[in-house]
């Protein structure tokens, strides 16, 4: 009874197993390359100028620069005074 509770289950137990040092390589392949991105992005960063020409800060909208508000069942007029989609 005791030697099946202590029994090695974990599937590691195959000859020529390679999945550990296999997920290191990968895992180490990606830490690199986050490195390579966060460094080319970072300087990418510090070749941005303060600000761009020709860039205009949006005014704040007030009350008055707001449209109507209105119930849901305003329908838009027509110039010639008939129904919308007749």
């Amino acid at each position: 009874m005791i030697e099946l509770l202590a029994d090695n289950n974990f599937g590691d137990t195959r000859p020529n197993a390679l999945a550990g040092p296999t997920g290191l390589v990968i895992i180490l392949l990606l830490v690199a390359a986050t490195i390579f991105l966060i460094r080319n992005m970072n300087k990418r960063l510090k070749r941005l100028p303060e600000s761009f020409p020709n860039q205009q800060v949006p005014a704040m909208r007030t009350e008055a620069d707001a449209p109507e508000k209105t119930d849901g069942d305003h329908r838009p007029e027509r110039e010639d005074g008939a129904e919308p989609g007749a």
